[in-house]
This record gives C-alpha cells, sequence and structure tokens, in this order.
C-alpha cells in the first residue's frame, strides 16, 4: 500500500448508553444515586446488556456507583447460553493508574472481567489485589482505539457497550469511535452546578448526528444517534463504518448481471451531510457504476465536493470499455480526495485491476475497511471469483 493508502484496523461496534435530567445532569450530588431510568426503560437496558459481548464503564463510576453490571434476566440469561455465549457479557474498566478496589462488586458478580491500563497502573492493580490474570497493560499510555483493538482482537468483542461514566463518554465521542449513541431523558432537573454531566468541552464532530430512533418508555423518552462526519485522510471514524455500511446495502438493489458487478456509493461531504448515492444499473441503465450515478446527482459546483468522501463497496474502476472514463478518474475530476472501499476489485472483467492505485496517484487517500468485504461481495456470489 502507498502512503496515501490504508487498511483500517476492525473494532467492535461501540455504543454509549446514558440517562440524563432534562438539564443534562448523570447525577445529583447528593449520597443516594438519583435515578433517572423508569423500571421499563431498566428492563430495556437489561435487554441491550444481554445482546452485546462485552459491557464496559470507566474507574470513577466503579468508585461513584459501585456497579454489578449483570444481565437480570434469567431468560435473557439462558437465551445467551443456547446460542453458544456465556451467561454474561464480559465486564471491562478503564483505569490509567489502576487505583481500584479490589472489594468492589464489579469484580465479584458475572463472568469474566478486564482492566485495561497502563503498564504503571498494572503494577498499582495488582499491588491493591486484583486478580493478576484479569490486568492487561497496554503501554506507558491509555490510548482507546488501541483498548478497543485489543477488545476485538483479543476478546472476541464485536459489539460493546459503553455505560459510563461522562469522561468515557466524553472521550469516546470526542474521538469519533462511537458507533451509537443511546440517550434517555428523564423529566427531571437537577439544577446543580457541581453535578456531573454527560458530555464535556472539547472539539467533537462535525455536523449533526442522525437521529434514527425515538420511543417514548413510561415517562421517559429514549434517542438513538449515529454519527455522520467522515475522517479525514487515512483516519477512520465510527461514521465511516456506517457509510460503508450503506453503500454495500445499496448493492443489493443492483438488478443482477453477468457481465458487471453489483456496486453502491455514496457521498459525503465532511459534516455529514449525504449529497448523493447510487448503485450499479441505476435507473434500467445496464452499464451504470454506482459511483459515476451517485457523482451524477451532485451539481459540479457544489462545495461540499471538494472535502467529500466517496464510499463504495468496491474499489472505484480504474479502466472499462462501456464508458469514456472509469469511475476512479470521475472522482477525482469532480474534486474528491477521499475514498473508503470494502473490497479490492478483483480480475473477474478487467485484468491487473487498479482503481485504488489511479486514486493514490491522483492525490487521494484511499481506505480499505476489509471486516465488510463479505456484505460487499454478497450480491456479486453468482460471479465467478467474486
Amino acid at each position: 500500500m502507498t502512503a496515501h493508502e490504508t487498511a483500517g484496523r476492525p473494532l467492535p461496534y461501540v455504543l454509549l448508553s446514558a440517562a440524563v435530567s432534562l438539564d443534562g445532569c448523570l447525577d445529583d450530588t447528593g449520597p443516594e444515586r438519583l435515578l433517572l431510568s423508569s423500571p421499563a426503560d431498566f428492563d430495556r437496558v437489561d435487554e441491550v446488556r444481554a445482546s452485546v459481548d462485552a459491557i464496559l464503564v470507566g474507574a470513577g463510576t466503579i468508585r461513584a456507583d459501585n456497579p454489578r453490571l449483570l444481565v437480570n434476566s434469567a431468560e435473557r440469561r439462558a437465551a445467551r447460553v443456547a446460542a453458544g455465549k456465556p451467561e454474561y457479557p464480559l465486564k471491562v474498566t478503564v483505569s490509567a493508574g489502576g487505583e481500584l478496589d479490589p472489594a468492589a462488586r464489579f469484580w465479584h458478580t458475572g463472568g469474566r472481567k478486564v482492566l485495561l491500563t497502563t503498564d504503571e497502573g498494572a503494577v498499582r492493580a495488582r499491588g491493591l489485589g486484583i486478580a493478576g490474570d484479569v490486568v492487561v497493560p497496554l503501554g506507558d499510555a491509555l490510548d482507546w482505539r488501541a483498548a478497543l483493538e485489543y477488545l476485538h482482537d483479543r476478546c472476541g468483542v464485536r459489539r460493546l457497550m459503553v455505560e459510563g461514566g461522562g469522561t468515557v463518554h466524553t472521550q469516546l465521542l470526542q474521538q469519533e469511535l462511537a458507533d451509537e449513541l443511546q440517550l434517555v431523558l428523564a423529566p427531571l432537573l437537577v439544577g446543580d452546578p457541581a453535578a456531573p454531566r454527560l458530555f464535556g468541552p472539547g472539539a467533537y464532530q462535525g455536523g449533526r448526528l442522525r437521529l434514527v430512533e425515538s420511543r417514548r418508555i413510561e415517562d421517559v423518552v429514549l434517542a438513538r444517534y449515529l454519527p455522520t462526519a467522515p475522517g479525514d485522510g487515512l483516519r477512520v471514524t465510527a461514521a465511516d463504518r456506517h457509510w460503508l455500511a450503506l453503500a454495500c446495502e445499496l448493492a443489493e438493489l443492483c438488478p443482477p448481471s453477468r457481465t458487471a458487478f453489483s456496486v453502491g456509493a455514496v457521498v459525503v461531504a465532511a459534516d455529514g451531510r449525504e449529497l448523493a448515492r447510487g448503485h450499479s444499473r441505476e435507473g434500467g441503465d445496464p452499464v451504470a457504476h454506482a459511483e459515476e450515478a451517485a457523482l451524477a446527482k451532485i451539481d459540479p459546483a457544489d462545495p461540499g465536493l471538494p472535502g467529500a468522501t466517496v464510499y463504495s463497496s468496491l474499489e472505484p474502476c480504474a479502466r472499462r470499455a462501456s464508458r469514456p472514463a472509469p469511475c476512479a478518474r470521475l472522482i477525482l475530476d469532480a474534486g474528491v480526495r477521499r475514498v473508503v472501499t470494502a473490497w479490492r476489485e478483483p480480475d473477474t472483467f478487467v485484468p491487473g485491476a487498479d482503481g485504488g492505485g489511479v486514486l493514490t496517484a491522483g492525490g487521494a487517500a484511499v481506505v480499505v475497511l476489509p471486516e465488510y468485504e463479505g456484505r460487499a461481495k454478497a450480491p456479486n456470489r453468482h460471479l465467478d471469483g467474486a
């Protein structure tokens, strides 16, 4: 791969879960924990816990709330076991300093536990009596991407539920590593300036989050949001994965062909606005390519194009016989300098296809997310070599 090209490392799907008052507080400053959720919402949270591979909280949450982080429903635990999963999800906490109470309920309930910490924090945690096989040192400093890679690669975590606290939620959102935010709004006002709040100050993703669900649950409201802002250059964000997944879904809409791939494409501005989408053979055109179909819907003077990202389920073509310009050239001519794709074009129709090479030679950054390759190939399973 060239200096303008990378393959993104797979990460868990990171789901942030929190409940807040109307004025954005996670708790008040009293000695007892402020209950923000309703009984029905607690049951919903239990259902979400049962669906994930791991639950994560920061060290501050363990100190403040002493949570158990269990799946309370016996039926849900039984369903996990029947599906070949552990009875309880893996419980994860993160602490740079390793200063945690070994008597906390976190360590003595449920199934497996992991403490992600620094080299120095690991020494301190073991000295305090936390089991050595639970403690995972990740180097001189804690890095969230490295922590998520460890959970994915070494612990098999594909879905991670993060239940707090506010510092953890803030850091994951600011570093654009959160795939989803599930926010419950409770009909309470705290009004205490010293009360902990969900999000701290700092730089967050540009643009607007996308609301994908809102639901009343007794007297609280659940809202689910997805990030939308692409990464820049070779830096991969959670939103990049969402948009590439959409491109793979669009590929499923293609009329099947024995002489061409089925591909989906989405063009997204830097602020997360979708500019256009397309798929192969769209509108009955037997030779239309996905990227071509999407770009044709955008005004060439659109100010969002120069900073946009093209998401394509298959590497944009470098050569074609059906049109004067291949899709890699169309992308560069449109002023786009970032492409995210799931799958390298095989030699099925064009020997030595290298759209990525054309793009990088033209100054574009090309990111390949191979964990989506299976989804990108699915609409092409009828083709030899696909």
